[in-house]
C-alpha cells in the first residue's frame, strides 16, 4: 500500500529541480495533444509560454491579470495557515464591489480626490462582512465553513446580478445590466513612466498588491499576530495555553481574508471596468486557492505564483486568438500542468512509502 510521509527537511534541490521537472513534463503532454488534435505544437506552446513574455506590455498585462490574485491569494494563504478553509473569496470580492460602487455611484458628480480611499475602506468592509457571516457560524455553531462559505458565493453573485438589472442600472444602458460609470476620480489611474508614457493597462492597483503581499509577509513571519495564525493552525491548545482567545483569532483572520478579497474585486471594477455589471471577476475567487497552495502558504511568494497562474490564463487567450484552437483545448492544457506543478510541491514535502507488511497480511 502506498502513502505520503512528510519529509524531515526539504533538499533544495527538490525546490528547484521539481518545479521544472512539472513544466517540462507538461510541455511533452500539451506537444503530444496538440499534435493528436491537428494543430502545430510548437505554435501553441509558443503562444502558452513565450508570447506573453516576449513584449513589454504583454509583460504589464500579466501584471495586471495577477493583480487581484495577489490580493486574495495572500488572504487566502493566512486562512490555510490558520487551517481554516475559506471557499468563498468569490462572493467576497463581489460584496467588496458592490460596497464600493455603491459609494461611487451615490456621489456621480463628486471631483473629490478622497472617494477613492473611501471606496477600498467599503470594499475592504463589504468583504469583511462577508466573511464575518460563516466565521460567526462557525464559532456559535461549529457549521462547516466550507459549505457556508461556497453558498454565501452564490448569494452574492445574484445580489449583484439584481442590482444591475434593477435598481442600479443605468438608464443609458439601452437595456443592458449596467449601472452608470464611476466619476473619474473613482477610478484608479494606470500608472505614467517618465519618457516611456503609459504601459497598456498597468495600474497603481498592481503596486498596492505587491506591498499587500510583501507587508502580510512580514506579519506571518515577525509579528506576534502572525505567530497566533501559525499557532491557531498547528495547535489550538497551545493557542489556549499561550493565552489568546481562538474565537477572536478566527475572527481576525476571517475579516481580513474576506476584506483583502472585497478590496480586489473594487481595484478590479475600478481600475479596469469602470462600472458595475454581472460579471466583474473572471474566478479570481477560486483561482486564488490554487494560488495560495502553489506558494506553499508564503504570501511573499504569492507573487510569483499569482504571476504563473497568469501567464497560463493569458497564454491560453493568446493560443485561441492566433490558432482558434477552442477553449475547450486550452483549458484541458492549462488543467494538465496545474496538475503538475500541484503533484510536484506534493512530492516536494512528502515521499513516497510503500507498506509491504500491509500487504502480507492482508493476503493471510
Amino acid at each position: 500500500m502506498f502513502y505520503l510521509v512528510p519529509r524531515n527537511e526539504i533538499p533544495l534541490s527538490f525546490r528547484i529541480t521539481i518545479p521544472i521537472i512539472s513544466v517540462v513534463l507538461t510541455i511533452i503532454c500539451g506537444f503530444f495533444i496538440f499534435s493528436v488534435l491537428g494543430y502545430e505544437p510548437d505554435k501553441a506552446l509558443y503562444h502558452f509560454f513565450i508570447s506573453p513574455l516576449s513584449r513589454v506590455d504583454k509583460i504589464a498585462d500579466l501584471f495586471v491579470k495577477a493583480c487581484p490574485l495577489m490580493i486574495i491569494g495572500t488572504g487566502l494563504v493566512l486562512c490555510f495557515r490558520a487551517n481554516i478553509w475559506n471557499i468563498g473569496a468569490e462572493g467576497q470580492l463581489i460584496m467588496g464591489a458592490i460596497f464600493a460602487g455603491a459609494l461611487a455611484l451615490y456621489f456621480p458628480n463628486t471631483q473629490s480626490i478622497w472617494l477613492l480611499p473611501f471606496m477600498a475602506i467599503l470594499a475592504f468592509l463589504g468583504g469583511a462582512f462577508w466573511a464575518l457571516i460563516p466565521a460567526l457560524l462557525k464559532i456559535k455553531l461549529r457549521t462547516n465553513e466550507i459549505l457556508v462559505t461556497l453558498m454565501l458565493t452564490y448569494v452574492a453573485s445574484l445580489f449583484l446580478d439584481w442590482l444591475v438589472r434593477g435598481p442600479w442600472r443605468s438608464p443609458t444602458s439601452f437595456g443592458f445590466p449596467l449601472t452608470a460609470y464611476y466619476p473619474d476620480v473613482g477610478l484608479i489611474s494606470k500608472i505614467y513612466f517618465p519618457g516611456i508614457g503609459y504601459i497598456s493597462q498597468l495600474h497603481w492597483g498592481v503596486i498596492m498588491a505587491i506591498l499587500i503581499c510583501l507587508f502580510c509577509w512580514f506579519t506571518m513571519e515577525k509579528t506576534i499576530f502572525g505567530f497566533q495564525f501559525k499557532l491557531i493552525g498547528d495547535s489550538p491548545k497551545a493557542l489556549r495555553f499561550s493565552g489568546f482567545n481562538e474565537s477572536n483569532t478566527t475572527l481576525s483572520i476571517f475579516i481580513i481574508s474576506g476584506g483583502l478579497a472585497g478590496l480586489a474585486g473594487m481595484i478590479e471594477v475600478s481600475a479596469n471596468i469602470g462600472q458595475l455589471q454581472p460579471n466583474i471577476s473572471f474566478g479570481y475567487g477560486f483561482t486564488a486557492i490554487i494560488v495560495a497552495f502553489l506558494a506553499r502558504l508564503n504570501p511573499a511568494a504569492v507573487i510569483i505564483s499569482a504571476l504563473l497562474i497568469a501567464l497560463i490564463e493569458v497564454g491560453g487567450d493568446s493560443a485561441q486568438i492566433a490558432l482558434a484552437i477552442p477553449k475547450v483545448v486550452t483549458g484541458v492544457f492549462k488543467g494538465i500542468l496545474l496538475f503538475f506543478l500541484l503533484a510536484g510541491e506534493t512530492l516536494t514535502k512528502y515521499e513516497i512509502k510503500y507498506n509491504f507488511n500491509l500487504q502480507s497480511k492482508t493476503n493471510d
